[in-house]
């Protein structure tokens, strides 16, 4: 269903735009030593849409070296399958430079019930989108606005920045995090998002693996570039949107900020992603407490 697959991907895209803002660290910020401190992070997810439980989006980050390896996976479901069953698996790699994240491949998986379902690969090259590939091929909906490739020059994908690039030395809630404009293209869409900051907060412990500490909440701006129609309703409700953050917290022992909670209004309700457990481990052991 393009409705989950496209809250999937803006989810994991707003999260991302939260940790491209600010500048980033020196020449040697990227060094394999300095990534070392977070070599593996696993996060999950809670997602709800309009009061009611989804299921849950669980995502891992690797690192060797300057590369990265990413894969998440998600379920979301409505009576157990009865009415409502998606079923989604996403990956991404790349390496990681001076200016940031570099993909060379992005994928997404997924099944709605026992019958339909899709899946898109696309990969990177010369500083841009080089291939996509959809599996059955994609229908072209009426006044769809086309993506051209001068539009998929210098994009991210949803789940190359996701832990990369938030980065700041101040470990307290540093609300420059939250200034940038991202590019994306995930596959069938292009959509420019622009963050500001809104304020910093601390965050209360939610359970035996929760979080407490500062936080930050930077304000989204959804631009649909490309890749629409021009008269979808739920398009035009998000880009018409003020509602929509990301909080941020930060990884102790690392420079890297992750995300904590993710806000966005759709047709049906609104649509929270929270963390319900974050690890972070490496020879020498990195923290969320």
């Amino acid at each position: 269903m393009p409705a989950a697959r496209h809250c999937m991907s803006l989810a994991a895209v707003a999260a991302l735009t939260l940790g491209l803002g600010g500048a980033f660290p020196g020449e040697d910020a990227f060094a394999e030593n300095n990534l070392s401190s977070a070599s593996k992070i696993i996060a999950v997810y809670r997602v709800d849409l309009g009061g009611f439980n989804l299921g849950t989006f669980e995502l891992t980050t690797v690192f060797r070296g300057d590369a990265y390896e990413m894969r998440g996976q998600g379920r979301f479901s409505i009576l157990e399958g009865l009415i409502y069953d998606w079923k989604g698996v996403t990956a991404g790699s790349g390496r990681v430079t001076d200016n940031g994240p570099e993909p060379s491949m992005y994928a997404l998986n997924y099944t709605v019930g026992a019958k339909r379902g899709e899946r898109m690969r696309m990969t990177f090259g010369d500083g841009g989108v080089s291939q996509v590939s959809i599996v059955p091929p994609m229908r072209t909906l009426p006044r769809t606005i086309p993506v051209t490739k001068d539009q998929l020059e210098g994009v991210l994908d949803p789940m190359s920045g996701a832990f990369l690039v938030a980065k700041s030395d101040n470990p307290n809630g540093d609300l420059r995090v939250c200034y940038q404009t991202v590019p994306v293209f995930d596959g069938w869409q292009r959509f420019d998002l622009v963050l500001t900051p809104k304020k910093s907060v601390t965050v209360k412990k939610n359970g035996p693996t929760g979080y407490a500490g500062p936080a930050v909440i930077c304000r989204v701006k959804f631009i649909p570039i490309a890749g629409h129609q021009a008269d979808n309703p739920g398009i035009k409700m998000m880009s018409q949107s003020n509602e929509i953050e990301v909080w941020l917290i930060p990884v102790r022992g690392t420079q890297m900020y992750v995300p904590y909670r993710i806000v966005l209004p759709t047709p049906v309700g609104y649509g929270t992603a929270l963390v319900t457990s974050i690890q972070a481990g490496s020879p020498r052991r990195a923290s969320i407490d």
